[in-house]
């Protein structure tokens, strides 16, 4: 593609392309560990800086020893060419910044971005290096939440025409893969912003009509947008992986308002309920908080427990990180680094311990799982419709479903045998 070929390794690359997240401090940390690990080991590579730490904060990136590029989200777009310009300072356009640092930066307004940008389909792709593709659908976010940068590093809320989301999905079938993961920074949101509107069931309806991926995985939808009508086409189709995430961020709904989140506790319990009475063997997850300001001790025991009585199955636990720009890096009871952190242990032994009482209830069952690597001789490493890790006794060909019987339930995955019939549909 554009005259560039793919790098065995780092060390015989030209040039090293780094996407960053910016959603906590701690990622930017990693991300600018990253780029001086990479100048580190090769010193000559050109370093084009990409993704939302480079929109939120290109001078801080283009000081960095070794960068020669900065490109924000507003033209991640142009990220071949800029690196098949391969220096030529005549390629950079006028919208660049004028820095003291050596890197070039081009830096747009993501809010003017009408159009979703996403990575196309790379039928060539070796499936066994990953056997569960995300097709992502939808970008952007209009929501504004106190404590989140997203919006302001990936613009408005925009959405794939569903045209292309079916041609995407039937390369990646074509190309051999057996589930897609559908994602989006606000995935519910999908269609919203078409003329007429259209809403994310109609996509995943197409999706079953036009194409014959025989597995979908919907990454995560926020609770206001879990409706009726979602919930029963994830119970109804065999081919909706039987998998809700669901973002919660708190159980208090002083801290929900706070976080100036759409929905109340109860609003989200009562989702929470009609996905587990629909599906009741369904992965349940939720995003959750810890530290943010204004959390007392009493409002983190609310939102504990009101976790603690809710049918999840997985917990993802953050810690809050301040973020420049946001409403709540200047709100006032900041929570202390070491109590925020003891609060995110404390959910974390709790979503251990709800995924642990869920994995239990399937040993001796039969359960449907793809086939990912094969770890070492003696078992391959799975992945079951309801999203629990498998640890599949012997060798087996990555990208496979397969009927597997659950034998023995570990601290973090299940010892599974394969069923006589093996793969449901042959590769």
């Amino acid at each position: 593609m554009k005259g560039l070929d793919r790098a065995v390794s780092l060390h015989e690359a030209d040039i090293v392309v780094l996407n960053t997240c910016t959603v906590t401090a701690s990622a930017d940390q990693d991300a600018r560990a990253a780029i001086r690990r990479v100048h580190r080991e090769n010193p000559q590579a050109k370093i084009l800086v990409t993704g939302c730490y480079a929109q939120r904060a290109p001078k801080e990136i283009a000081a960095l020893d070794g960068v020669t590029w900065v490109v924000g989200n507003s033209h991640k777009h142009q990220v071949a060419d800029i690196a098949a310009s391969s220096g030529q300072q005549d390629f950079i356009s006028l919208e660049k910044l004028a820095l003291s640092a050596p890197a070039f930066t081009l830096i747009g307004d993501i809010f003017a971005h009408t159009e979703l940008i996403a990575a196309p389909v790379f039928a060539g792709d070796d499936i066994s290096a990953k056997t569960r593709p995300n097709l992502k659908v939808q970008d952007g976010c209009n929501n504004r939440c106190s404590f989140c940068i997203i919006p302001s590093v990936r613009g408005q809320s925009r959405s794939m025409k569903l045209e292309r989301v079916l041609d995407e999905t039937n390369a990646l079938v074509a190309a051999g893969y057996r589930e897609i993961v559908l994602s989006g920074i606000n995935l519910g949101r999908w269609g919203r912003d078409f003329s007429p509107q259209q809403r994310f069931e109609h996509l995943l309806k197409s999706v079953l009509e036009y194409t014959s991926v025989e597995k979908i995985r919907i990454s995560s939808v926020e609770p206001m947008d879990w409706s009726d009508e979602l919930i029963e086409l994830l119970a109804s189709s065999p081919r909706i992986a039987k998998h809700a995430h669901v973002p919660l961020q708190s159980g208090s709904d002083a801290v929900l308002r706070r976080m100036h989140r759409k929905y109340r506790p109860w609003h989200y319990a009562e989702k929470i309920r009609r996905i587990r009475e629909a599906i009741p063997d369904a992965a349940i997850g939720a995003d959750v908080m810890t530290g943010f300001p204004g959390e007392t001790a009493e409002l983190f025991e609310e939102n504990r427990s009101f976790i603690e009585h809710l049918p999840l199955t997985y917990l993802h636990v953050f810690t809050y990180s301040s973020r420049p720009g946001t409403p709540s890096a200047a709100m006032p009871e900041q929570v202390p680094i070491a109590t925020a952190r003891e609060r995110n242990r404390i959910l974390r032994e709790l979503g251990a311990k709800k995924n642990m009482e869920f994995r239990k209830r399937f040993l001796g069952r039969t359960l449907e799982a793809i086939t990912l690597q094969t770890a070492d001789e003696s078992w391959t490493e799975a992945l079951s419709d309801n999203y629990l890790k498998i640890k599949l006794a012997g060798q087996h060909a990555a990208n496979c479903w397969m009927k597997v019987e659950v034998t023995e339930i570990g601290p973090e995955a299940m010892a599974a045998v394969a069923q006589p019939e093996v793969a449901l549909l042959a590769v």
